[in-house]
């Protein structure tokens, strides 16, 4: 030890380091749990986590007025294999690859760097800092899909970029410049710039409230200029969209979005709106909106947790996943933790001469029961309706009903 090492290390410290290594020294190099596969140096430097997620979907359901929309009844919604790599707890790299994806296989393609605390940088494919929901894991969901107002998040939700995110005791910041989406041309290249602040006002063990607001606006690659908004009913299972702009042949687009989330002990109240302008190449600028207010009760458990910060700059100031206490496992005798939830959810498609976008409301009652931190077992029943809708449908009024149960396995 140097001199001035046994100047400035007190015999506090000294203890704390070697319980900091008696920790590293008591911990297996290889571990196999419900997180997933573990395997990390002797010095506790560098770790390797291997897991994933399996989504398989079931239901039932059609419209009278959309033929074949509902071609099956079940699917593999989602089988991602997510390796990451941890340097010294700073330097993070993750991947996520679905298999069940023929159009975006890359989710996640990224590296991190959180030596700068509170600062978070990351560079690669990831999600960029717009809305609640997007940001929001689809392994934390409330329902089984987002809500119709997710068509107009930026590409899909992830695009080729580098970010910053921060924050501090009841404040998040984030905000970054993006490519397209690294499996396509998604919004045909084209840059664009996208930030979102959130404050808590109330930030306690039992109650949150919470308000953000993003914006992005991106300039379009004009060898391609032409872009479209679609959407079906909240379900991965119907496959037809009730209501569809078509192509619009556009410069640029941008995007603002506001935020509400309150969660008082097991009740959770959310909303979100976004109004998207696309600036045409003739015509004028077309403008377009949608929205959704939903509410959770998580009958004999908590609210899931609020985090401020995360492995990914962007993903911060947002909840986690509902989590049954120990004793409420089913594999320790408990029966699980047991939430119902409602949504409505709105998106209007209609802007001076494009008329036949249509205007779809969805309702969406849910079920969710969590045996276990990493099974999740959803229920959903989906009514949705359009007026017009999609007119390479029907070009007239529409409704859907639809039935459909998941199965989660997250580790």
């Amino acid at each position: 030890m140097s001199l001035m090492a046994a100047v400035v290390l007190m015999p506090g410290d000294a203890a704390r380091a070697d319980d900091r290594n008696q920790a590293a020294t008591d911990k297996p190099l290889v571990r196999m749990d419900e997180h997933g596969f573990t395997l990390r140096s002797p010095d506790d430097i560098v770790n390797f986590h291997l897991g994933g997620r399996l989504h398989m979907d079931f239901g039932s359901g059609g419209s009278p007025a959309v033929t074949d929309a509902f071609p099956n009844n079940f699917a593999v919604r989602r089988m991602w294999i997510e390796p990451m790599l941890t340097i010294n707890k700073d330097l993070i790299f993750n991947l996520q690859y679905d298999a069940t994806s023929e159009l975006t296989p890359i989710g996640n393609l990224l590296v991190s760097y959180k030596g700068f605390a509170p600062f978070t940088f990351t560079g690669g494919n990831f999600k960029e800092p717009f809305s609640l929901e997007v940001l929001t894991s689809n392994n934390n969901t409330t329902f089984m899909e987002r809500s119709l107002m997710s068509t107009f998040s930026p590409t899909a939700g992830r695009s080729t970029g580098f970010a910053i995110g921060t924050h501090g005791t009841n404040w998040t910041l984030a905000a970054g410049v993006f490519g397209r989406n690294i499996n396509s041309s998604a919004d045909h290249g084209g840059t664009a710039g996208t930030i979102r602040a959130t404050y808590a006002p109330i930030l306690t063990p039992n109650e949150v409230l919470h308000f953000g607001v993003a914006g992005s606006y991106r300039s379009l690659d004009q060898s391609r200029p032409d872009v479209s908004f679609a959407s079906s009913p909240e379900s991965f299972l119907f496959t037809a969209a009730l209501v569809d702009t078509g192509t619009i042949g556009a410069n640029a687009i941008g995007r603002l979005g506001l935020e509400f989330a309150w969660a008082n002990g097991p009740f959770r109240l959310q909303a979100e709106y976004i109004a998207t302008q696309v600036e045409r190449v003739a015509a004028g600028h077309a403008a377009f909106q949608g929205g959704y207010l939903q509410a959770a009760w998580v009958i004999n458990g908590k609210s899931p947790r609020y985090a401020l910060d995360a492995n990914v700059a962007t993903e911060i100031g947002m909840f986690s996943r509902v989590q049954p206490e120990s004793d409420q496992r089913v594999s320790h005798g408990g029966v699980g933790v047991f939430e119902v939830a409602a949504r409505y959810s709105a998106i209007d498609l209609t802007s001076r001469d494009i008329q036949g976008g249509g205007f779809q409301q969805d309702v969406t009652l849910g079920l969710n029961w969590y045996p276990e931190p990493f099974i999740r077992v959803m229920a959903n029943y989906i009514h949705a309706w359009a007026n017009p809708t999609a007119q390479a449908v029907t070009g007239r009024s529409a409704e859907a009903d639809i039935g459909q149960i998941r199965l989660q396995i997250a580790f």
